[in-house]
């Protein structure tokens, strides 16, 4: 990684051998600016390389505007630069459907390659968004072909369980790079990161600030007044003291944020730490999983429960 990002932001490595940014720039969003070429440009310049999409977002198209513009107004120095993640929906989550879905992506993104493409959900759709079984290992099969193909550099999954993520794990010639979940203090995750930690796999967490203010968020995070307690004493924000916790524990992080002052403040996270006791009463806080997919539950599909889609981890 060349750039800005390599002074203020570090890289981990994935089993693929590339390297991802600790910190992502994230593009989901119900609120998204009319202009966001523009302000994924603004991150770029801030120092962000890992941009995060998905064909569902509707954002690519932007991504690649704003990956375009980088290069050729030398925010970066050529597309190696940025790290682009986008993920594979539930309507293309089918053994036929992956490489032409990832080509359409591509096409969007105006990209040779994605550095990271994810399974968005363990789950899978017909073409009337209704919810049909989920051929894991067929579906892993194509993303392996994608990956072979020098399509997709890294590839992995999101929202998948400990449970699910052991089972894949059981079956992948290419084990997965990734994992992207909700994780924050306010939902850690450890089944999840044990999992992945003993296999090699980067823990990526989406909402790391809890979502707050969303159709489906937490004010775990933000409205936490243990965070505001340690921030105060640490004259950091409580983004600041949420999102270093997660870096401490090993975690990457995708946060969502169009405010130039809150893209400058997530990124100053790296040359402080957090002390033993200020650790320890940010595990005293209350587990609840916000995103827990009631809409993806259905009598006559897959998943009828929340235990079902989560295997009882929720």
């Amino acid at each position: 990684m060349a750039g800005a990002a390599s002074a203020s932001i570090p890289c981990v490595s994935l089993n693929t051998g590339h390297a991802i940014p600790v910190l992502g720039f994230g593009t989901g969003s119900s609120t998204t600016p009319e202009d966001l070429p523009a302000t994924i440009l603004q991150a770029v310049r801030l120092g962000y390389r890992h941009i995060d999409t998905a064909s569902m977002y509707g954002t690519e198209g932007a991504v690649g505007a704003a990956v375009a513009d980088a290069v050729a107004t030398g925010a970066v120095a050529s597309r190696a630069d940025p790290f682009i993640t986008s993920k594979l929906w539930m309507n293309d989550a089918h053994p036929d459907r992956v490489l032409p879905a990832l080509r359409q992506s591509l096409a969007r993104l105006g990209l040779d390659y994605l550095d990271l493409f994810l399974v968005h959900w363990p789950l899978a759709a017909d073409e009337n968004k209704k919810l049909v079984p989920f051929d894991m290992e067929g579906v892993w099969r194509a993303m392996e072909e994608c990956h072979r193909l020098g399509l997709a550099r890294s590839i992995g999954v999101s929202n998948f369980s400990a449970a699910k993520m052991t089972r894949l794990l059981a079956f992948a010639a290419v084990p997965p790079a990734v994992n992207q979940v909700e994780l924050n203090v306010g939902w850690r995750q450890e089944k999840v990161r044990e999992v992945c930690a003993k296999n090699g796999v980067v823990v990526a967490a989406f909402s790391p600030l809890g979502a707050f203010g969303s159709m489906w968020g937490s004010n775990a995070v933000m409205e936490s007044g243990v965070l505001q307690d340690v921030a105060a004493r640490k004259g950091k924000t409580i983004a600041q003291v949420a999102l270093r916790l997660l870096h401490e524990q090993g975690v990457c992080f995708v946060a969502r944020s169009f405010n130039k002052d809150r893209l400058k403040q997530n990124m100053e996270l790296f040359d402080w730490e957090l002390n033993d006791n200020d650790k320890e009463k940010m595990m005293g806080i209350p587990q609840r999983r916000a995103c827990r997919g009631e809409f993806f539950l259905s009598p006559d599909g897959p998943y009828k429960t929340l235990e079902e889609l989560w295997d009882g981890e929720i």
